[in-house]
């Protein structure tokens, strides 16, 4: 048994040296890996990163242009609402310009009223002014008539001529009479 193991021993070789015939196997294999991965599985990741790729890049374009989108609405949207308040304050301009014009239209309106009234109040006064004339100057004469008739003793019956008397009366008065009465 010993001689066996002698032979066997000369005949092992050493576990940290590969023997030749593993190394080809192993690059052959190698071989058959790197060539099924360089044929089939790198030209499909190749094509997943680059459709991954284009997703990314697309999808930044399509932010970039929704985004470009969004700032050209928000500028229409400034834009109609500088309008917006343009035509307020325009309508409110013409609101006040209306009210304005109404205001007046009711003023001259109120004073016109204001005027015929008045107006009217005056003729009517002139009227009852005249009215009151007419009457204190028939009593008036009346009473002069009387007066003189007791003064002079005799009857001044007569009514063309104590009116006649009256009104001559009156007349001589007039404005020296009634300038004294006022004062």
């Amino acid at each position: 048994m010993l001689t066996v193991a002698a032979e066997e021993g000369a005949t092992e070789h050493n576990p940290i040296i590969p023997l030749w015939q593993e190394v080809v196997l192993g690059l052959i294999a190698f071989s058959i890996l790197c060539f099924v991965l360089m044929k089939f599985v790198f030209p499909m990741m190749e094509k997943t990163f680059a459709a991954r790729v284009d997703a990314i890049e697309g999808g930044i374009k399509r932010a970039e242009a929704a985004q470009a989108e969004a700032n050209q609405l928000l500028e229409q949207y400034k834009a109609q609402l500088a309008e917006a308040r343009t035509e307020a304050a325009r309508i409110r301009d013409e609101a006040r310009a209306d009210a304005e014009g109404i205001r007046q239209d009711v003023l001259a309106k109120a004073r016109e009223e204001s005027d015929r009234i008045i107006g009217a109040g005056q003729e009517q006064l002139a009227a009852q002014r005249e009215s009151i004339v007419r009457e204190l100057r028939a009593e008036v004469g009346t009473l002069a008539v009387d007066l003189a008739s007791k003064i002079v003793g005799e009857s001044l019956a007569d009514e063309a001529r104590s009116r006649g008397t009256v009104e001559r009366f009156i007349n001589e008065l007039g404005p020296a009479g009634s300038a004294g009465g006022r004062r």
